[in-house]
């Protein structure tokens, strides 16, 4: 049993902490920008809720946290009342926050000079993963951090592993989101196709799912879209969130991604006709 603390209890953090709780038995303290989420999420875990990062963080073993964005990260760090002001020399700092490569290394590089370690650990699986347990996690940093960090993780992966330095599990994170944003694309023109042209989609799928174009977006996703319900997952605000860091590193390394930019394009199009909350299959419907 380690001494944790989680920041950030969102739809994944809340559960995350969760499972480092039950399943872990480790001891938990958490903080959340609405300090009434972290009192219910101590009520209902049996944890601890803190006033501020830094208290969070106090005298804990392993810091993990789950925020919105490169700022909200910063402001949950750095600072008087930021968790860093409050770790212990050979702490750990795990961030499972979609976030640029860039705030990685600034942040990995601070850790380092305050004598704690960092690692880079964003996710995929989505609000399912995080209950189930079942999440990829993909880090970035020390190997020697890593290895002590990664058990605990355990408790709410299915799979994690170091992709190299600090930076690299924000790399991979937008190699995943590049490729989810043409996939989710593809199956909402194939969707759109089928329906259009009197098909039964259920077993156009049926038929094709166990071919060459399976994929989870299909598996999954498939169903509800066929039927105009995008209230299943992953929101358009924050793919849009993470297809921004993805061109901006994009510019950076001089990777061509046309796909993404026009997917990008079609997520602005959802978001102005009222789907800025709308699971990212919601593509389908600017077809329509």
């Amino acid at each position: 049993m380690a001494k944790v603390a989680f920041i950030g209890l969102g739809v994944m953090g809340y559960p995350m902490a969760g499972h480092l709780k039950v399943k872990g038995g480790h001891e938990v303290t958490v903080y959340n920008r609405t300090g009434a989420k972290a009192q219910a999420w101590a009520a209902q875990f049996g944890g601890r809720a803190a006033a501020t990062p830094r208290e969070a963080a106090l005298e804990q073993d392993v810091v993990f946290a789950c925020v919105g964005n490169d700022d909200d990260l910063r402001q949950v760090t750095i600072g008087p009342d930021g968790a860093f002001a409050g770790m212990s020399a050979g702490a750990i700092f795990v961030d499972h926050t979609t976030a640029s490569a860039d705030v990685a290394r600034e942040l990995h590089a601070a850790a380092l000079a305050a004598g704690f370690g960092f690692i880079d650990a964003p996710v995929s699986g989505g609000q399912a993963g995080a209950e189930n347990g079942a999440l990829t996690v993909m880090c970035g940093g020390d190997a020697s951090v890593y290895a002590k960090a990664e058990p605990l993780i355990a408790a709410f992966a299915r799979a994690c592993r170091l992709m190299g330095p600090s930076g690299a599990g924000q790399l991979t994170k937008m190699v995943n989101q590049i490729c989810i944003g043409g996939l989710v694309q593809a199956l909402s023109e194939g969707v759109h196709f089928a329906q259009r042209a009197g098909l039964d989609v259920e077993a156009v799928i049926e038929v094709i799912s166990k071919g060459a174009a399976q994929s989870w977006q299909m598996e999954n996703r498939y169903r509800t879209m066929n039927e105009g319900k995008f209230d299943f997952g992953f929101a358009v605000d924050w793919m849009r969130k993470d297809l921004a860091i993805c061109l901006e590193e994009a510019r950076r390394n001089g990777a061509q991604l046309p796909v993404t930019a026009l997917v990008d394009q079609f997520y602005a199009e959802v978001q102005k006709i009222g789907g800025a909350r709308w699971d990212t299959s919601s593509l389908l419907a600017r077809l329509k």
